[in-house]
């Protein structure tokens, strides 16, 4: 039974890997999407766990639908990667001689990364780039203004 027999069946066992790929996915996007709904973003608590689950899914189906083609996963993340740009790219806006939401299209284009991580059974890299992009967010923030003056324009 390859892998897209067992998304397709009621097995415990292709069941159980595809619940725990799409919570660990979910989960590892948690983090970023509550520094970015508590700085009342444009993205947030919906937005940032959807985009995970959605990655992980997409590199899923990839590989059930091609288990032995290494291109297939590769063409899955070019899609993934220039999809979601689109869509990071609607977080950013430009005012004046200013420009908001950098950190949170970044943070968009991250957890497609975690997603995609976690179903290619990488949750130790992405829980680390989840961890690395809440501490970035959280507390390089709060110390730019000290590294650069307090003039220094920030993307919170």
């Amino acid at each position: 039974m390859n892998e897209l027999d067992l998304l397709r069946s009621a097995d415990p066992g292709g069941v159980a890997s595809t619940v725990i790929a799409l919570v660990l996915s979910y989960a590892f996007a948690l983090p970023v999407a509550w520094d970015r709904e508590s700085r009342v973003r444009s993205a947030g608590l919906r937005t940032f766990p959807l985009v995970s689950m959605a990655s992980c899914g997409f590199v899923m189906l990839a590989h059930a639908l091609l288990p032995h083609d290494p291109t297939a996963a590769s063409r899955a993340l070019e899609g993934l990667i220039t999809g979601i740009g689109f869509l990071g790219a609607g977080a950013i806006l430009k005012h004046e001689d200013r420009v908001q939401g950098t950190a949170t299209a970044a943070s968009v284009w991250l957890t497609a990364a975690v997603g995609a991580a976690v179903a290619m059974g990488l949750p130790v890299l992405a829980s680390c780039m989840s961890l690395l992009a809440f501490v970035t967010l959280r507390w390089v923030t709060r110390i730019k203004p000290n590294l650069f003056g307090d003039d220094a324009k920030t993307d919170p």
